[in-house]
């Protein structure tokens, strides 16, 4: 198949006629399909009986209007015409293309994609609304889910672990919207991190140390920053004869360890009822014997009961969380605390916050693409009514080359964390020669 239309070499292509043309062409052929084929049994289709009334249909186009050969790529056409029907249209080749991280179909005529970190505006196009709604409507079938104007908005994840949002009319207000987040089967490992200068070896180190002592650890960062990819990457340290119990609400982690129960949450139906909630899963966690409760995002009233968790003996517990600076983390840690009713003193809420996690992890996806670890930082305690969090590691942006991309310098501050008495006493060992200060240009 030729897939070299796919994506576009320009930013400012703007409209392409004769793609829309080529589009038009196949929602209609696609249309007589659905006609003369019952499409919802296409499984007891023989697939070779329905590719030759695809030919057909085509010859015929072609026979009916001449000009039609020197638009179209017969051949495309009919490869395109077998993704309409067993996959998902224009957006086959970019599912099937590994480079790509996010897919983002801001409308009809307008399909970026993400690929190694910078954003690329492609060729790929729909035949209009209604095309893009169908779609749409097919992927969120295949998951159980629906879509329509009475509910014009889901979210949800493909076979594959992708996550799926889509926003349809009246809601959006320039016709129907996508995005699609690909994760790869198979997870990044330490050793791509490392090898991208996302994280220093001596951050590596000491982390990876935490977590086999049992060290509560929250991972923060914007969206994109890698918190998933981070917690993924880390839990492999976790011991093998340890029990795991993972919360997400769209199941992203990928975790190589044999003793683990993996829960999603699950959205209500459209009476508006059997929702259960992250908070209702984290409650159920506790009696199902876990070492560790890890949960994929916090978002809402649940950190209260993750918190309870670190604090009640599951300490090794990890979450993700969005902000823009490790102090940020927990200051919106404190505002999802507030989310649960529970009227509490904030010294209150900072003292339970600063006894169960040990360590922030901050990570950032910086200008031209690449993603740096910008803090590891250490919460001491609360002295004044304050966190006392300090920093051990960090990434400073000095500026950006030819190319656009930032550059800088990691650093170890030369601070060395309190918590080393307890990775001793778990009998994990660490050269403490990492912690010197210094800096490392990246």
């Amino acid at each position: 198949m030729n897939t070299s239309f796919a994506l576009s070499n320009g930013a400012d292509r703007g409209y392409d006629a004769a793609e829309h043309e080529f589009q038009s062409v196949k929602a209609s052929l696609h249309e007589q399909l659905v006609e003369s084929f019952d499409l919802s049994k296409i499984t007891r289709i023989n697939r070779q009986q329905l590719a030759d009334e695809v030919r057909t249909m085509a010859n015929n186009a072609f026979g009916t209007r001449k000009d039609l050969g020197q638009k179209i790529d017969r051949n495309r056409l009919m490869d395109e015409l077998m993704d309409e029907i067993f996959g998902f249209g224009p957006l086959e080749l970019l599912l099937k293309d590994p480079t790509v991280n996010d897919i983002l179909v801001n409308d009809a005529k307008t399909v970026y994609v993400e690929r190694r970190g910078k954003l690329e505006l492609t060729s790929v196009q729909f035949a209009d609304d209604q095309h893009l709604i169908r779609i749409i409507q097919k992927i969120v079938a295949k998951l159980g889910r629906r879509i329509d104007e009475s509910s014009p908005m889901v979210d949800a994840r493909l076979p594959d672990g992708s996550r799926v949002n889509a926003v349809i009319p009246p809601l959006a207000l320039d016709g129907p919207t996508l995005s699609i987040r690909r994760f790869g089967a198979e997870p990044l490992k330490m050793e791509d991190l490392l090898r991208f200068g996302s994280i220093l070896p001596d951050m590596t180190s000491f982390v990876s140390a935490a977590v086999a002592a049992r060290c509560s650890i929250l991972f923060s960062g914007g969206t994109g920053a890698g918190k998933t990819t981070l917690l993924n990457a880390f839990s492999r340290y976790i011991p093998a004869d340890e029990r795991i119990v993972t919360i997400e609400d769209s199941a992203e982690l990928i975790l190589q360890h044999r003793h683990r129960i993996r829960m999603e949450t699950r959205p209500a139906n459209t009476e508006g009822i059997g929702a259960v909630t992250q908070r209702d899963l984290v409650r159920n966690s506790l009696r199902m014997r876990p070492d560790r409760i890890i949960v994929g995002e916090v978002r809402g009233p649940e950190v209260w009961d993750m918190l309870q968790a670190m604090n009640t003996g599951h300490e090794g517990s990890m979450t993700t969380i969005h902000a823009n600076t490790a102090r940020d983390a927990l200051t919106r840690l404190e505002m999802m605390v507030a989310m649960t009713g529970i009227e509490l003193p904030i010294n209150v809420v900072r003292q339970y916050a600063a006894a169960g996690i040990n360590l922030v992890v901050h990570g950032s996806r910086l200008k031209g693409g690449p993603r740096r670890i910008m803090e590891v930082a250490e919460i001491v305690g609360v002295k004044n009514g304050e966190y006392v969090l300090e920093n051990i590691f960090g990434f400073e942006q000095t500026g950006v080359d030819s190319e656009g991309t930032a550059v800088g310098e990691f650093f170890a501050t030369g601070y060395k964390p309190k918590c080393l008495s307890r990775l001793k006493a778990a009998g994990v060992t660490v050269d403490e020669s990492i912690f010197t200060a210094r800096r490392i240009r990246q």
